[in-house]
């Protein structure tokens, strides 16, 4: 019976984990996953917490437990990952970690003896890849709000084209005094299921602000200065690494940089077609066909695989055929393939259609929570009331009606929307 009801435990910490503006499935893998990663304890208080940022306090009061008892427990999930704790200049507040950006992470930044990292990589894999829920419950509507977006190699940019703060990886570096480093969550992963070894340095994962507090605090990553960032910043463009950060346009808290055959996001716009995995820049990829010379390298660079080698010229007798890069329609802007190009026939130029970037954190989060059906948890976000739980069930069913979802998401609502809760976040709650 303890083992039917350790079960039931998992389950409803399934339910509880779904609700993130990332969603996590049901499925068996998934439920492996939560059982190698949660104790019954952890999955138990997981499973009560609050959906916003809460204070100690607050969860003691919605829990009804002590914060004698649950402090060494939070504590204890937070150096796991599995918990956020979030310093708002006056104490802490706590978050569940979703999957991304969130417990799959921390779990692979993870170090020390005796951890089952093989393990747990297997079944990140097989659960983010291996199942094709994961993927369409977050992109299969042709969802765009992603927790990333792509940076562009500042080198890359054609002339004349006009490039803001916030989509320069140099400014956003400048912009911070904290700084981490720690290893790469999906090349430690691709390391642990097998994978040939990759060129790129392990420890390649920077965060800033915040972020870099959170990872030095629960030993995650250790902690640099700017002129490291700087470095591991010109190493990256050195290396042709893929850039990608938050998917904000204030106060970004990590830069990623990314090799195509480990990154996880690149792997599956990759191989899913589903490029809000990872939201595009504002540039896109474009070819001088006047000086590019067909050699192939751009193709071979682009961590996406969307550039095909073209021919002209096929057919004539007076003229021999020759290759020439053509950019497909995945693009990403990162200005990797340009990098590549020996004779400069590739830059980067502005995307004629406008990419849609969150200002901060905030936006982020009600867009993608919005966008995935799970915002009515931000507005009753205790899961130990029956009295909120009909709520969110009321206001769930009227926000995914296909009218309301595409006015909320349009234009010509969204921003007013946004506005409307952000006072009502202020005079409410902590912003998340």
């Amino acid at each position: 019976m303890g083992h039917l009801a350790s079960k039931d435990i998992y389950r409803h910490l399934g339910k509880r984990l779904d609700q993130a503006p990332v969603r996590t499935p049901w499925t068996p893998i998934f439920r492996e996953l939560v059982e190698a990663l949660y104790s019954p304890a952890e999955a138990r208080l997981v499973s009560r917490l609050p959906y916003r940022p809460s204070t100690l306090a607050r969860i003691a009061g919605m829990t009804g437990e002590s914060e004698t008892a649950l402090r060494p427990l939070i504590e204890g999930l937070c150096s796991k990952g599995l918990v956020l704790d979030i310093w708002n200049g006056t104490e802490y507040q706590y978050l569940v970690s979703p999957l991304v950006i969130g417990f799959f992470e921390f779990t692979m930044m993870r170090t020390g003896p005796n951890l089952p990292q093989a393990r747990w990589a297997e079944l990140f894999t097989g659960y983010m890849f291996g199942e094709k829920d994961f993927l369409l419950a977050n992109f299969g509507d042709g969802q765009q709000v992603s927790v990333m977006r792509t940076l562009p190699h500042e080198e890359t940019l054609g002339a004349h084209v006009e490039i803001l703060d916030y989509e320069k990886a140099s400014a956003i570096i400048e912009e911070h005094t904290e700084f981490s480093l720690g290893l790469c969550s999906c090349r430690h992963e691709k390391h642990h299921l097998g994978h040939a070894p990759c060129r790129t340095p392990m420890e390649t994962c920077t965060s800033m602000g915040t972020g870099a507090q959170f990872l030095i605090r629960n030993g995650f990553a250790k902690p640099i200065d700017k002129i490291q960032m700087r470095d591991i910043l010109a190493r990256s463009r050195d290396l042709g690494l893929t850039l990608s950060t938050d998917n904000v346009r204030r106060d970004a808290g990590f830069i990623c940089h990314c090799c195509g055959c480990c990154c996880n996001l690149l792997l599956g716009v990759r191989e899913t077609g589903y490029t809000g995995i990872l939201v595009t820049s504002s540039y896109l990829a474009a070819v001088d066909e006047t000086l590019c010379t067909g050699c192939g390298l751009c193709a071979k660079a682009c961590p996406v695989a969307a550039i095909e080698m073209g021919i002209r010229g096929a057919g004539s007798q007076s003229r021999p055929a020759t290759k020439f890069a053509q950019i497909g329609a995945i693009c990403l802007g990162c200005g990797v393939c340009a990098l590549q190009c020996p004779t400069g026939a590739l830059k980067l130029q502005q995307r004629p259609q406008k990419v849609l970037h969150p200002e901060d954190s905030f936006e982020r989060v009600m867009l993608q929570a919005l966008e995935r059906d799970t915002f009515q948890t931000f507005l009753f976000d205790n899961p130990e009331s029956q009295t909120q739980e009909f709520m969110r069930a009321l206001v769930g069913g009227f926000l995914k009606l296909p009218p309301v979802k595409r006015a909320l998401l349009g234009e010509k609502l969204r921003s007013r929307f946004l506005l409307a809760l952000r006072r009502m976040a202020k005079s409410s709650y902590s912003p998340v």
